[in-house]
């Protein structure tokens, strides 16, 4: 079978296809991966770590927590990324929110959320080819501290992220015993705070020419043979409620970077592949209407 929900104007990545059935989203790795979907549940993800986390309705202040401390709400599962209905208020609010509203806020907690105790530190994407529950090798991704509705505006590929790899292989090894595969981590400072099985797909532009070669002859063959290091660049995400110029593609290739055109999100315009983030704001600049 090929890779199962490869968008259409990304195939051109996804060559060779493995045997194995393979999911390339949130959906189809929950579908195929029976043993270890659980750690799609991130609830379950914080408390294997021992942070201070319980399902909304549950007072983060009889749990210990101080009523001015800060805690995240967000959905326990969510197959749709993005940070979706995701939000930072604090211990006493959610202690007096009710559970019978469809969104997170401040002063609400939707049912089939939960809340964690606030993290701080460095924000980092992690993919990992594993190998029976081994990582084998890591690609790295540091995020912007500029955000847009709690999501990076870019990512720096092919950082230096080594001193979060201890804290990813303790998890992997624990969660994910006797999968081959690939994973993805998302991380704050030493936590990981979601877990996929799946790769961040938007960065394989940047991943070395073996990598999906690689990727199939661990899931077809249980074989490693290594693979060499991620290229350096910036993923640059135009969010906002302008459209692009019908010229944008010359404009962003004679800069020396790439155009992704942004089908699934009603307010990301597009994606930019550049060397650094100010080769792509200097961009954005360029496409941005004039108001």
């Amino acid at each position: 079978m090929p890779f199962h929900g490869v968008r259409a104007e990304r195939r051109y990545l996804f060559k060779p296809s493995p045997v194995a059935d393979v999911g390339v989203n949130d959906v189809h790795a929950w579908r195929l991966n029976q043993n270890h979907r659980h750690i799609y549940n991130k609830l379950h993800v914080a408390l294997s770590q021992g942070l201070s986390a319980a399902p909304s309705g549950v007072s983060p202040v009889l749990m210990g927590l101080l009523p001015e401390q800060q805690c995240f709400v967000k959905p326990i599962t969510n197959l749709g990324g993005m940070s979706l209905n995701s939000v930072a208020t604090t211990a006493e609010k959610i202690s007096e929110a009710c559970i019978n509203q469809l969104q997170n806020s401040q002063d609400n907690c939707a049912a089939g959320s939960f809340w964690c105790e606030f993290l701080s530190g460095q924000q980092t994407s992690t993919d990992v080819l594993i190998l029976d529950g081994e990582p084998m090798w890591y690609g790295h991704t540091k995020a912007a501290d500029q955000k847009d509705n709690n999501r990076p505006i870019y990512w720096l590929i092919g950082a230096d992220c080594s001193e979060s790899e201890p804290a990813i292989a303790r998890f992997i090894r624990r969660e994910l015993a006797g999968y081959t595969g690939l994973c993805n981590v998302e991380m704050i400072g030493e936590y990981l705070i979601e877990v996929h099985l799946r790769g961040s797909n938007a960065f394989f532009d940047y991943y070395p020419d073996g990598f999906m070669q690689a990727w199939c002859d661990l899931v077809d063959h249980q074989k490693w043979t290594g693979l060499a290091a991620i290229e350096q660049g910036c993923l640059y995400s135009m969010f906002g409620d302008w459209s692009l110029p019908e010229n944008a593609e010359e404009i962003v290739e004679t800069a020396g970077a790439r155009l992704y055109r942004d089908g699934m999100m009603a307010d990301r315009v597009g994606i930019i592949f550049a060397d650094s983030p100010a080769t792509a704001q200097s961009i954005e600049t360029q496409l941005k209407p004039i108001i």
